[in-house]
């Protein structure tokens, strides 16, 4: 784990994302290019943008993986990179454009494989100037008169996030409540907690629970609240994230070992944290449509 530090304005706008898995031609440099498109312009009428990569950002995947295809890893238009270290130099350049803007970039369990090696995420995010912030971090967001405006835990992850319901809604919200499992007892004091690995867009907003109280003479109702600044912020009062990918189930001529292993599609996307007056206002999942 890696704690960090950073001073931000009151306004602003933070971009979770990560399984970029770039070196798979399963990847969409499409939807990539929309990421930076949309990090390097107004959103939500704030130029204040910054972001983070949640790890997995190259295939990292050796000859001798079971998981290993050449087709998936065949060149499109001189793009797609084969071998992990040509990969680590081909992230590097795909984070080029926003790296002034990335405030640290976390390890996958891709990465994490090839760790004998050596440590391409750290590799990479010495490259660009960019804090490297292991396979957790811990960050503490500051204002500029250096006071608390919340913290985040972010972690790449390891468990996977699957419900067998059959209804949809049912399935929306079994997987919300895994998420929330998976993270909730991490940390005590993080108003956001985010998690990747697992190619879903999940959000769990929090939850106020309604409560009766009396002032001696009338029952009055109330609902339960908490800060973002807490020693402790109890689990219904945080916001919970899975940051989504970029990897594509399906590609045409080929099968990539999602396909193999039966998984089923997954929307694509990253999540975007809206701060305004220093408040977080929204954590919000951007849909690939591609």
């Amino acid at each position: 784990m890696k704690l960090i530090t950073k001073t931000l304005p009151d306004n602003f706008n933070l971009f979770f994302f990560g399984d970029t898995h770039w070196g798979s031609i399963l990847s969409t440099l499409k939807g990539w290019n929309k990421l930076v498109g949309m990090m390097s312009s107004k959103y939500e009428g704030c130029s204040n943008n910054y972001g983070a990569h949640g790890g997995d950002m190259i295939e990292a995947i050796t000859v001798d993986d079971y998981r290993f295809d050449i087709e998936e890893l065949k060149k499109k238009n001189g793009e797609t990179p084969s071998v992990p270290l040509e990969q680590a130099d081909y992230a590097a350049k795909k984070l080029e454009p926003i790296k002034d803007k990335l405030l640290y970039i976390l390890m996958g369990n891709h990465e994490r494989k090839l760790t004998n090696f050596g440590n391409l995420s750290a590799s990479v995010a010495g490259k660009l100037g960019v804090e490297y912030g292991t396979y957790t971090a811990k960050i503490t967001i500051q204002d500029t008169n250096g006071n608390l405006m919340f913290k985040i835990y972010d972690t790449h992850g390891t468990r996977s996030i699957n419900s067998t319901a059959d209804d949809p809604i049912r399935k929306e919200a079994n997987e919300k409540l895994i998420l929330k499992r998976h993270l909730k007892h991490k940390a005590g004091d993080c108003a956001v907690m985010i998690k990747h690995h697992v190619h879903k867009l999940i959000v769990c907003k929090p939850k106020s629970t309604l409560y009766l109280t009396d002032d001696t003479k009338k029952i009055k109702q109330k609902y339960t609240t908490y800060g973002q600044t807490e020693e402790y912020i109890h689990p219904d009062a945080r916001w919970y994230g899975c940051a989504g990918a970029f990897l594509r189930l399906y590609g045409d001529g080929i099968s990539g070992y999602a396909e193999i292993a039966e998984y089923d599609p997954v929307e694509l996307g990253w999540l975007v944290l809206i701060i305004r007056r220093k408040r977080i206002v929204e954590l919000r999942p951007i849909y690939l449509k591609i």
